[in-house]
């Protein structure tokens, strides 16, 4: 009965790690976030993509530590974009890396 708990147990944990919905992100609605002029709340008119042309100089920073990449996304947000910060555990900013992590792979 133990083997069975503890199978069961991993089976569910491996799940939850390889789940979309835990962290994961989705590159192409990072993409469109990242061109996106309005993202934010944005008031000066420009995208990500304005400074960052088609994510390659911004995905550098993508193997960095995800809480360094955060605040690094959000310092972008509020003072290129004059926009408000967003929460590091939204799916907007799992969206976001999932794309720079893309555009880094093809590299």
């Amino acid at each position: 009965m133990k083997n069975i708990k503890g199978i069961l147990l991993s089976l569910t944990a491996a799940a939850l790690l390889f789940t979309p919905a835990f962290g994961a992100g989705d590159a192409e609605k990072g993409k469109a976030l990242f061109n996106d002029p309005q993202f934010a709340d944005g008031k000066a008119g420009i995208s990500c993509n304005t400074c960052h042309p088609d994510g390659k100089k911004a995905a550098k920073g993508a193997d960095k530590e995800r809480k360094e990449l955060e605040k690094i996304i959000n310092s972008c947000i509020v003072n290129a974009l004059k926009g408000k910060s967003i929460d590091p555990t939204s799916s907007e900013m799992d969206d976001l890396i999932a794309y720079l992590k893309s555009v880094k792979a093809q590299q």
